[in-house]
């Protein structure tokens, strides 16, 4: 008799094949199931690592874009307000107003050789104001009095010789004398929201209310190289201020002068994104990247 015609040993030996491969398939499976997970393990280190990478540079960020973010509880002096009365130049437009115990006789002091002139208000609005402009030789027109040299000194000064002058030349009994700037303006330039020549009022204003003024700084304005352009002694003068920084309280370009130019520069992701495409370059890379990695390791 064949032993292949023996249906016994058959049987056995299709028994015993069958439970060879059930085991090389639960290997194989088993197998798989790991490379799965080891696949997945790695994919969740690699985004972990990027989440990582994105949250430092957020930070980083953050400190780079809040104002004085190192400040705590603290108190400043301001510094030198005695110096922020400015100096008159030429084309300076002044408000003189003359009063006395004899309205009638300070009248004719009152009707200045108007000069009219247009300019923006911190709301944005055109106004004309009226006055006496400080011509290219420094002097102005007064009534009765004459010229007046009025550039190079500060309002205080001209106010006191104007005074004097009516009170010597008996024209008025204690005369009182006000003299106001209707052009102090400042100029924010750059990365601010609403970039505009400011006329201040109340001839008084800080860097910060300046920038309020203007809409604030930009996501994209650097605030920790913010330029001041000040004119001193006919030079014109840069200066870098950071407003991440708490010194910019005692500093002593924290109050602005008549004429002087902010100008807020874009921070290097500005400049890198000046086009369409170079803002989406980057975010399209980084997707299909994802999206590669994701399809290879889940393969």
């Amino acid at each position: 008799m064949s032993i292949l015609a023996d249906p016994k040993l058959n049987t056995t030996i299709n028994k015993t094949h069958k439970i060879t491969l059930t085991k090389q398939m639960k290997m194989k499976l088993n197998n798989t199931k790991y490379g799965a997970q080891l696949k997945k393990s790695k994919f969740s280190r690699y985004f972990a690592g990027l989440l990582l990478l994105a949250s430092m540079s957020s930070c980083v960020n953050m400190k780079k874009s809040t104002y004085f973010h190192e400040t705590s509880n603290s108190t400043y002096l301001n510094s030198n307000i005695e110096d922020l009365e400015p100096i008159l130049h030429p084309n300076d437009l002044l408000s003189i107003s003359v009063s006395s115990v004899n309205p009638e006789a300070a009248e004719i002091f009152n009707t200045s050789n108007t000069v009219a002139t247009q300019s923006s208000t911190v709301s944005g609005a055109l106004t004309q104001a009226s006055g006496y402009l400080i011509d290219q030789e420094g002097f102005i027109r007064f009534p009765i009095l004459g010229r007046i040299m009025a550039s190079g000194k500060t309002k205080k000064v001209l106010r006191e010789e104007i005074t004097t002058a009516l009170e010597t030349e008996k024209l008025l009994i204690d005369p009182i004398v006000d003299v106001r700037y209707l052009n102090f303006k400042v100029s924010v330039l750059g990365e601010v929201k609403n970039p505009s020549v400011l006329t201040i009022p109340n001839e008084k204003v800080s860097l910060l209310e300046a920038l309020g003024l203007a809409g604030d700084i930009t996501i994209y304005g650097n605030k920790q190289t913010v330029a001041l352009i000040r004119e001193e002694g006919g030079v014109k003068k840069v200066r870098r201020i950071d407003l991440t920084s708490n010194e910019i309280f005692s500093s002593p370009y924290y109050h602005l002068k008549s004429n002087d130019i902010i100008y807020v520069a874009p921070t290097k992701s500005k400049v890198a994104e000046s086009s369409l495409i170079k803002q989406w370059i980057p975010v399209v890379l980084s997707a299909i990247s994802l999206a590669i990695i994701t399809i290879v390791n889940f393969k």
